[in-house]
């Protein structure tokens, strides 16, 4: 017959060890999953790209072609645009006209939209 491990105290009580370990476990897979996913984050969108060529996207907004785009100016940014997706201290953060891909905080394109 074997023996079954009372895991009650004495005062009924469910004995505490088994909880901590829980919880230990818990956070070490929570540090995981967040470290995976900052590993994982979306990809920067590329100048070459069909949609960024169309828009006239630079990472750098200094870069942009003004002859091409003359209503650029150099205040505008995508970290100030309406469409920017990340907070105003982010240098990479998504954008609506790239669907899944990150854009850099100071660059520019065609679509740039005031704030508000």
């Amino acid at each position: 017959m074997s023996k079954q491990v009372d895991s009650f105290a004495a005062d009924g009580a469910a004995a505490r060890p088994a909880r901590r370990v829980f919880l230990m476990q818990l956070s070490a897979c929570s540090a995981l999953a967040l470290a995976a996913g900052a590993a994982h984050a979306a990809p920067h969108v590329e100048e070459d790209d069909e949609t960024a060529k169309a828009l006239g996207y630079k990472h750098d907004n200094t870069k942009v072609d003004t002859k091409k785009f003359p209503q650029h100016t150099a205040a505008q940014k995508c970290g100030n645009c309406g469409f920017w997706q990340g907070a105003a201290t982010d240098d990479w953060a998504g954008c609506a006209m790239f669907g899944r891909k990150q854009i850099a905080h100071n660059g520019w394109c065609a679509a740039w939209k005031k704030v508000g």
